[in-house]
């Protein structure tokens, strides 16, 4: 049987997804429930494309997904329905004007990550630098009741920003999914039902 990371690789090329890190949501949803019919749903750092593509084929045409980053996504998922991609920075106070617009959200989800350096301590924190961009996103558009996952490099910080979502959310945990790969230092934040009245989400 092939290594882990070459398996999640192949399965991904089989059906069509444009990277492996599909098969870390499937494993969320498939936990959590993040995602249920008729939801509403934001997908920050959307490129390549298949987080967004695998909320399509979870919930069907009828979901109504918005996916924003610098870049565009795979041309396969600009093409289907009930998709709307928004082009550019999130942090920036137009775009999130523009995300908000379309929301409230009842899922917000991010795999977005910074481009590494190879120094731990600097790729550790502008992981958590883009967390809170995404938490702050998340505080300008996600309804009460809503659902966040977003991808946070381990290694200094990460539990002050769990213990935020915590106060805000009825439950938030860490998680790594099995598709993640042993030496990557990656985790997930998943925070579940967001508290009525939680208007100071803490970035």
């Amino acid at each position: 049987m092939p290594g882990k990371p070459d398996y999640y690789w192949q399965k991904s090329r089989d059906q069509g997804y444009p990277a492996r890190s599909v098969w870390k949501l499937q494993e969320m949803q498939e936990r959590f429930r993040l995602l249920d019919a008729g939801h509403r749903v934001l997908d920050l750092g959307c490129s390549p494309g298949s987080w967004s593509l695998m909320v399509l084929d979870i919930l069907g045409s009828r979901c109504v997904l918005t996916g924003v980053d610098l870049d565009e996504p795979d041309p396969k998922l600009l093409r289907r329905p009930g998709f709307t991609f928004l082009q550019g920075d999130f942090t920036d106070p137009a775009v999130l004007a523009a995300i908000a617009a379309r929301g409230p959200f009842d899922v917000v989800l991010s795999d977005a990550a910074p481009s590494t350096s190879g120094n731990r301590i600097r790729d550790t924190e502008r992981s958590l630098e883009l967390g809170r961009a995404v938490i702050a996103a998340a505080r300008a558009c996600l309804r009460p009741g809503g659902n966040l996952a977003l991808k946070i490099f381990q290694g200094g910080g990460e539990r002050e920003l769990l213990a935020s979502l915590r106060a805000d959310f009825e439950t938030a945990r860490a998680f790594k999914p099995k598709a993640s790969r042993s030496e990557s230092m990656e985790t997930y934040f998943v925070a579940l039902r967001r508290r009525a009245g939680s208007a100071t989400l803490k970035p």
